[in-house]
């Protein structure tokens, strides 16, 4: 069966998955009381109820089918559920059509409902596009502004704290900028004159002047945006798959009912009663229940396990992409790692105290709201060194802090800042080598030189590395994806032990990079955590998102990992491995085995009926082994 989705607005989308629901569900119930008069000899009021369920269960389904069958001018497999109905009417058997579409309309509710989860709006993303800005006048005044009325070349101020408005170029000033929202690393970039701004990211320190480059509407955001809607747009490969064997397989069936209303009756003899009565078994045996059967309870039966153990499915299809990925992409930040540095090094100049040292760098990182200034003064609280207090700070944006102490002016921040000289002089340049361990290096300087520095790593996660080992055992490749630095991604790449990475991968780069993978490894599952991973969350064949991820990340992928424990996805391709082998087991016997039975007259019309029914049955309690924990 397939799901037709057609553009409307998420109140009519849920309105009409719950509307199904209700009424796959008040048609449950007709069923049971019609059966339960039956037993009591009251025949008419029995098949009077059946006739009801029918047309409440099989409203939505039989309106849909006729609607798509005039429209594309093909027969599917709603017409076949209708054919199927009618002619167990034909035969007397209305508890069989009856439940047919019971199981057809309830599992066509479902799907229908965990499709359209994934077309919600990505509301938190648009609340990061800032809907103002500070236009600079010709006089040199600053006003207030909407961004749709900015132009090409207007020169506006962004102030400390505020989030970049468009996209465009620094023209004066100094700053850090978070670019969490674009890159997602978690250590903020210095911004300069020419430098490139983008819209939503976040000026920390410096207030600056920009130039506008871009139209509001063309934004890195904005591309963002339609780059997930697009992705989530486009019909995977096994989606096509299916619509396309559809019409196939409904005119199969057909042809069969046809050849069987006259081709045994030359053929072997049979009377017209019998190769009508036979050709009609058929078509009930052919009907979408057993297959809908086949498929749908141990769906179900894996999403419920892989709850249970923290693996979130957003629908059963993607328990199906899952089966069959050939490469796993990753994001560092988040991902692969905690997303918070942490200072894994502090080295001081000979003969210093280096409690009194952490005692002035985190005295003077503490008037700082810098990731890494934080970083450090946590450090200092697990030393237990109680940080100056009563300094006079002055912050150098895009630099560094400058402090006057007892002990004279001190200058805490990057080599530039510090002097390059006396960085590549300190300790034997050992700053280069913690570089090349993927470290970001700090340094305080006083009169004299270098005092100390604190070098400072986001750390893996502490399932990263099995996990990594996990998959490589089940035959998947894995590639690292980061929009950081050559160094840092080369370290963390080798420490975590993936087969390859790509470093400075701003979102769209991401993109383009899962399609290189899509384009090699045919099947490719991406994990990340933030908005910039959304795309490529999109993009994928199967989106994992972390549970602690952003609202966007965790709207766009098909998968979430609620725990945040990476372990959980080796678990989740087993259990979607297990899953498909039971399908293809349900499958094989309740559409195989009874079909070929009905050709070879070896099934008549009571036990065709309790085959069917007892074949789905079995199928259930077949897929009901998806409950059991893999090991």
């Amino acid at each position: 069966m397939t799901t037709h989705i057609k553009e409307h607005t998420p109140q009519e989308i849920d309105w009409s998955a719950r509307f199904e629901l209700l009424a796959a569900i008040l048609s449950g119930v007709l069923i049971l009381a019609a059966w339960l008069i039956s037993k009591s000899g009251t025949e008419t009021i029995s098949v009077t109820l059946y006739i009801i369920a029918f047309l409440i269960g099989g409203y939505a389904k039989a309106k849909e089918g006729i609607e798509e069958t005039i429209k594309n001018k093909e027969l599917n497999v709603e017409m076949l559920m209708i054919f199927a109905a009618i002619g167990s009417g034909i035969i007397g058997y209305w508890a069989e059509g009856a439940i047919l579409i019971f199981i057809f309309a309830i599992s066509g509710a479902l799907e229908t409902y965990t499709l359209n989860k994934s077309h919600k709006e990505i509301s938190s993303l648009m609340e990061l596009q800032p809907e103002v800005a500070w236009l600079i006048k010709d006089d040199g005044s600053e006003e207030e502004v909407s961004i749709t009325s900015l132009s090409i070349g207007d020169v506006l101020l962004v102030k400390p704290g505020e989030r970049v408005p468009v996209d465009g170029k620094v023209l004066s000033g100094i700053t850090s900028i978070d670019m969490s929202a674009i890159n997602g690393e978690s250590i903020p970039v210095t911004k300069q004159e020419n430098d490139e701004l983008f819209a939503g990211t976040v000026n920390l320190s410096g207030a600056i002047r920009m130039t506008m480059t871009k139209p509001s509407s063309e934004t890195l955001f904005q591309k963002i945006i339609a780059m997930v809607q697009n992705a989530q747009s486009e019909k995977s490969p096994s989606q096509q798959f299916i619509e396309r064997f559809e019409g196939t397989y409904v005119k199969i069936v057909l042809a069969a009912v046809v050849i069987m209303m006259f081709l045994p009756h030359f053929l072997f003899n049979w009377d017209w009663t019998t190769t009508f009565y036979r050709a009609i078994v058929l078509l009930v045996v052919a009907s979408p229940c057993a297959l809908m059967a086949a498929i749908m309870p141990a769906t179900l039966a894996a999403v419920s396990n892989g709850a249970k153990r923290g693996v979130l499915f957003k629908g059963g299809v993607h328990l199906e992409h899952l089966s069959a990925l050939n490469a796993f992409a990753f994001d560092k930040t988040g991902t692969l790692t905690n997303g918070k540095p942490i200072v894994m090094d502090f080295i001081v100049r000979e003969g210093t105290n280096p409690k009194e040292a952490l005692a002035l760098f985190a005295g003077v990182e503490a008037m700082s709201n810098h990731p890494l200034a934080k970083a450090i003064i946590r450090y200092a609280e697990e030393q237990q060194v109680t940080p100056e207090r009563n300094l006079h700070i002055e912050d150098v944006p895009g630099y560094g802090i400058k402090a006057e102490t007892a002990m004279g002016d001190i200058r805490i921040g990057n080599p530039k800042f510090v002097g390059v000289d006396l960085v590549e002089d300190f300790e034997h340049n050992i700053a280069t080598t913690l570089a090349n361990e993927g470290k970001t290096v700090i340094f305080m300087r006083d009169d004299k030189g270098i005092v100390a520095l604190a070098a400072l790593k986001d750390t893996l996660r502490k399932e990263a590395v099995s996990s990594i080992k996990a998959l490589q055992a089940l035959g998947i490749r894995t590639v690292m994806l980061t929009g950081d630095n050559e160094k840092t991604a080369h370290a963390i790449a080798e420490e975590v032990g993936v087969d390859s990475y790509v470093a400075e991968c701003l979102p769209e780069e991401k993109v383009i990079e899962l399609k290189k993978l899509l384009d090699k490894y045919r099947t490719v599952g991406m994990v990340g955590d933030g908005i910039n991973d959304a795309p490529a969350l999109a993009t994928a064949t199967s989106g994992i998102a972390m549970g602690e991820g952003t609202d966007v990340a965790l709207e766009t992928a098909d998968v979430v990992l609620m725990q945040n424990d990476l372990n959980r996805l080796s678990y989740a391709i087993k259990l979607s491995r297990k899953m498909q082998r039971i399908v293809k087991q349900n499958v094989f016997f309740s559409i195989a085995v009874l079909i070929i039975s009905n050709f070879m007259q070896v099934v008549d019309l009571p036990l065709g009926v309790i085959g069917h029914e007892g074949s789905t049955i079995l199928v259930i309690l077949n897929g009901l082994r998806m409950l059991n924990k893999i090991e």
